[in-house]
């Protein structure tokens, strides 16, 4: 049971795989993780593929991963949706996957549920309709698949949410180069068809592919041998398959095939199993039984064979060894074959011709009596009557038989009818296939005999007829008579037309061309379409019940359609290239759907109107007028200034050059101390030299040296500022106690800090040059005066009296005294509180725990409850219905 995802990355290089859904630039990041994973799931599986199998196996690849494919496309592109819940299915959802048919995905909670109900629907249905116990019919019970309906036990529901190949518990989801639901191992399952590989790919959704690997197999019939996929190594070569049929004479015909070969069909003549007869059968039905008696003469030499054709010994005379009396009862032994048995005295006690009672007289010869005289309760050949009779007596009634009879079309209507209703006695009276007459036959099934009247087919004159059987005049053509039309057609091609023999309805149509001119030059190509002669009277192949009013005007003449002939015809902006071939009639004009293309009053830009009519009026300046107008040009100036500049023109789209640039531009100085405003055109203008210098203040640098804490002596500069080791600054250098003090040059200071392996610019500027003069005996001597000082600025503390009984000690010793004691409450006070504090977080923590467990089973049993309810409900239903 495996949980399925899709994952649609779209491989880069591989034609089967590529994808062009990704049109946007915030899915660029996507596209190529896809890519990698598409080609990390099939990477072994085509390489596998291509080193391993011929060019031909290519398509059968891209056939076989195509489903594989469209689950990761329909995951990518976020359209894999639980059928149940019908809420899309994200990376970090448990999942489930049908294994059977369908492989679709569902949600692990949706499935579980789904599973519960519909094995509980199940135990309950078996359980009402069948003779089981509700244990057994529990136990029994299946589930299907939502999607293919495909089934599953009661033990197959779902139990923990697994990979797709079913190794790993509780995949990751946050790895973005593993497939969601993926272990990112190789699939390893076995491959279909039981072919004893495994699949090659990574853990993946959907079925596995076909088997990669190349075996040496041999087609159907065995004749060739050739290396094959192993998912496809039947196959069959297009030659004779020549394998002996059964019955080793002839060999298969047929092309290389899969199976067993089809009987043989070779036709011979074959005695049959009496040797009386032959005949020419096929070679599969070569062993067969005539429809004679044996008759041959048998071993006692007295008797034949009463037995039908059969092959090999006739076999011993039946009535040879031991011999009974006529009812059986009585055995006789070693009487010759033609003596005859006596009876032995005893009730015959045969069966009877009714079948159920038996013969009461004595052992006979013989048959035993034909009417059966015992009394018993018999019903009527219909059922509506049930009376005492003897056995040989039939009984009826009085009912009429309401049956329907062979016809299908009247009822029976016979007394006491067992069923078996005689055929109809009315006339059938059914429309004949001649459509003109009814059958006159008595009612039957099926079609009715031909119409038996004779029809009279004449030509158009009436001197040439035959006669055919009705119905049949239309599948026949009128006879040919070999005098002439005496028709004079009416068009305009009388004169020149050739005459034509006698017929029925109209004269054929002149086959000549028209050739009538039409006002733009043109003649009429079309066949001739003048006024046609009245038809020939009579024209009929079908008999008529009613006459008719035969036509006697005749038919005129069409007008020659619109001209036909295809001319070329510019669209109404007269664009090149745009040219249509149209038909010469048609005076619409079109537009080419193209933009217009003529140049706008601003000369920078044409116009974006959809081609539109151009009339050309003459003007005294020559050129053209537009009927319609072409569009103003409203954007702005986009021309490049020169020299560049950033900023655009303020003017609209004009023709010409543009104005200078006017607009006034910020720069700073090299070291930042003051902004300078130069004009665009007079700033670019400049040289990238006269720029730097333009751009500096003239005062000093005002930035601040890396190392120390000075500023840049040099005017205000480009780049960075140099020599910042050799700041020729005074630093005023002190003691650690800073009690010493002297003047060193920066540099000096810097050096000594490098020297002691300090960076000058990790020391803070309140520090700077302190601690670099070793302290002598003055500053030791200054260090007493100060804390003498501040001893006596000491506030003195009142000591306590102690009890009279107690020893007097010295005030230090009690004074230390005190203070351990002070510090040993205040440690038992801090453990005391950190105890505390420890027993507060326990305390929160099984509360929280507490918590989760109890909502957990309360859910649990919230679910079951409605699962109750929902039972309760189903039942209702049924009761109801």
């Amino acid at each position: 049971m495996n949980t399925t995802a899709n994952y649609h990355p779209p491989p880069s290089s591989q034609p089967p795989f590529s994808d062009s859904d990704l049109d946007s630039d915030s899915d660029s990041e996507n596209f190529q993780v896809g890519s990698d994973l598409s080609n990390s799931i099939f990477k072994t599986y085509l390489e596998f593929s291509s080193s391993s199998s011929s060019s031909s196996s290519s398509s059968i690849t891209a056939v076989d991963l195509s489903k594989i494919q469209s689950f990761l496309t329909s995951s990518s592109s976020g359209a894999l949706s639980c059928l149940i819940c019908l809420e899309r299915i994200r990376p970090s959802d448990p999942t489930w996957s049908c294994s059977s048919l369908c492989f679709a995905v569902f949600h692990l909670l949706c499935i579980q549920s789904w599973a519960r109900q519909s094995s509980d629907l199940s135990a309950a249905r078996a359980a009402a309709r069948l003779p089981i116990t509700a244990e057994t019919a529990a136990k029994q019970a299946t589930w299907n698949c939502p999607k293919c309906r495909s089934s599953y036990s009661k033990s197959e529901i779902p139990r923990c949410y697994l990979c797709f190949c079913g190794k790993l518990r509780d995949p990751p989801s946050d790895n973005p180069w593993i497939l969601p639901h993926s272990c990112g191992e190789i699939c390893n399952r076995p491959l279909p068809n039981n072919c004893g590989h495994f699949c090659l790919l990574l853990c993946h959704p959907g079925p596995c592919p076909s088997c990669p690997k190349s075996v040496k197999a041999r087609c159907f019939c065995g004749s060739v041998e050739d290396f094959r996929r192993c998912g496809f190594k039947n196959f069959s070569c297009n030659k004779l398959c020549k394998k002996p049929l059964d019955c080793n004479k002839h060999n298969c015909s047929e092309i290389c095939h899969p199976g067993t070969c089809p009987p043989c069909r070779a036709r011979e003549t074959y005695r049959c199993r009496c040797g009386k007869k032959e005949e020419e059968k096929d070679c599969c039905d070569r062993d067969y039984r005539c429809e004679n008696e044996c008759k041959k003469l048998l071993n006692c030499g007295k008797h034949v064979c009463e037995r039908g054709c059969h092959g090999g010994d006739c076999g011993e005379c039946p009535l040879q060894g031991n011999r009974t009396c006529p009812c059986g009862k009585r055995i006789y032994k070693g009487m010759p074959c033609d003596g005859v048995a006596p009876v032995c005295g005893a009730t015959c006690n045969k069966l009877l011709n009714c079948g159920f009672h038996r013969c009461p007289e004595r052992c006979h010869k013989g048959p035993c009596v034909e009417t059966c005289r015992t009394v018993v309760k018999k019903a009527c050949w219909c059922g509506g009557l049930k009376k005492e009779v003897p056995c040989y007596q039939d009984l009826s009634c009085e009912r009429k038989c309401l049956r329907m009879r062979d016809c299908g079309r009247h009822a029976c209507k016979r007394r006491c009818c067992d069923g078996d209703c005689p055929p109809c006695s009315e006339v059938c009276d059914k429309r004949l296939r001649c459509k003109n007459h009814k059958c006159p036959a008595p009612c039957h099934r099926g079609a009715c005999a031909p119409c038996p009247i004779m029809v009279t087919i004449s030509c158009a004159c009436g001197e040439t007829h035959f006669e055919v059987p009705c119905g049949t005049e239309m599948d026949h053509k009128p006879p040919k008579c070999r005098k002439l039309c005496k028709i004079t057609p009416l068009c305009r091609h009388a004169s020149t037309s050739k005459p034509h023999r006698c017929h029925y309805a109209a004269c054929p149509p002149c086959r000549a061309p028209c050739e009538e001119e039409y006002p733009c030059g043109h003649k009429c190509n079309l066949r001739c379409h003048g006024p046609r002669p009245p038809p020939n009277p009579e024209f009929t192949l079908k008999p008529k019940k009613k006459k008719s009013n035969h036509q006697t005007e005749c038919t005129p003449g069409t007008p020659c359609p619109p001209c036909p002939e295809l001319v070329w015809r510019p669209c109404v902006g007269e664009h090149f290239g745009a040219e249509r071939m149209m038909v010469c009639s048609n005076t619409t004009r079109f537009s080419c759907d193209n933009l217009c293309g003529n140049l706008l009053p601003c000369g920078n830009h044409y116009c974006t109107k959809t081609c539109h009519p151009l009339e050309t009026q003459p003007s005294s300046s020559g050129h053209q007028k537009r009927s319609e107008s072409c569009e103003v040009c409203n954007l702005p100036c986009q021309k490049v200034r020169m020299p560049k500049c950033s900023h655009p023109c303020p003017l609209p789209c004009h023709p010409g050059e543009c104005p200078p640039c006017k607009v006034l531009m910020k720069r700073s100085c090299h070291c930042g101390a003051m902004v300078h405003a130069f004009e665009c055109i007079h700033y670019n203008n400049l040289s990238e030299k006269d720029q730097v210098a333009a751009r500096s203040c003239g005062g000093p640098c005002h930035r601040k040296l890396p190392n120390c804490k000075h500023l840049c002596p040099e005017i205000c500069h480009v780049d960075k500022c140099p020599a910042p080791d050799k700041c020729s600054k005074k630093v005023t250098v002190r003691c650690k106690c800073q009690t010493l003090k002297k003047e060193w040059i920066c540099q000096d200071v810097q050096a000594a800090y490098r020297d002691t392996g300090n960076d000058p610019k990790d020391i803070p500027k309140n520090q700077f040059g302190l601690g670099l003069l070793p302290c002598n005996s003055d500053c030791k001597r200054k260090i007493q005066e100060v804390e003498s000082a501040l001893q006596l600025r000491k506030p003195k503390v009142l000591e306590k009296k102690e009890p009279e009984n107690e020893k007097h000690g010295p005030k230090r010793r009690k004074r230390r005294d005190r203070i351990q004691e002070g510090k040993q409450v205040s440690r038992f006070q801090e453990f005391v509180a950190t105890m505390k504090r420890l027993l507060l977080f326990i305390i929160i923590v099984a509360a929280l725990i507490a918590v989760t467990y109890y909502s957990y089973k309360g859910l649990l049993q919230l679910s079951d409850w409605m699962n109750e309810v929902e039972l309760q409900r189903a039942k209702r239903r049924r009761s109801r219905f």
